[in-house]
């Protein structure tokens, strides 16, 4: 085996989302970001279409996409259904992560493969952007709210009508203790069909 499966396993077992109000200010090399963002291209696409488009927000760029997001939460929301603490937590999330990458996704002018293969390609992409911040000791977040998945978004992006602004990918070091967690058994998940 050309590479350490019990590595690989601990890897994905340690994988944690860390919400923004629990990262640092410190800061995350460029490289690292690149590196990050690299490995998300390597995941699976159906048809080579690779959908994927990020932008990526530091230093002032996060404060100007705080700005936004709370610009298109008061304006969408429903003054009966406006919530200052949904308002805050909107724009307070890109403020507290060193670094925010938008999440969209471009359809295939030829439309080989359908809306849900290129989904499902994204979330593929956005776990290896998690593998790769916890191979770095890195926390990350993705956040899909509605704010960051509308079509306010996706013009912000700079995608096409028919492309999906699929939320905000967080990143920064911890600043708590690195989070625990379990799975159910495997025989409560599993049902072996050979016969």
């Amino acid at each position: 085996m050309k590479f350490s499966v019990s590595e690989i396993t601990e890897l994905i077992k340690h994988r944690r989302s860390i919400q923004p109000k629990d990262q640092s200010g410190r800061e995350v090399h460029r490289e690292v970001v690149e590196r990050i963002l690299t490995n998300a291209t390597w995941a699976p696409t159906h048809g080579m279409t690779q959908p994927w488009r990020f932008t990526v927000y530091t230093g002032p760029g996060r404060e100007r996409l705080s700005k936004f997001l709370g610009e298109v939460y008061t304006r969408t929301t429903p003054p009966d259904k406006f919530l200052q603490r949904k308002y805050e937590n909107v724009t307070l999330r890109p403020l507290q992560s060193a670094v925010v990458v938008a999440i969209g996704m471009v359809r295939d002018p030829l439309r080989k493969v359908s809306e849900r293969d290129e989904l499902l390609a994204m979330a593929c992409a956005v776990q290896n952007m998690h593998l790769t911040c916890t191979a770095y000791g890195l926390a990350g977040f993705w956040a899909t709210g509605g704010p960051m998945t509308g079509a306010d978004m996706r013009d912000l992006l700079e995608l096409g009508p028919d492309d999906l602004a699929l939320g905000l990918f967080h990143i920064g070091y911890p600043a708590i203790p690195w989070p625990k967690n379990h799975r159910r058994p495997l025989d409560q998940v599993v049902r072996w069909a050979d016969q």
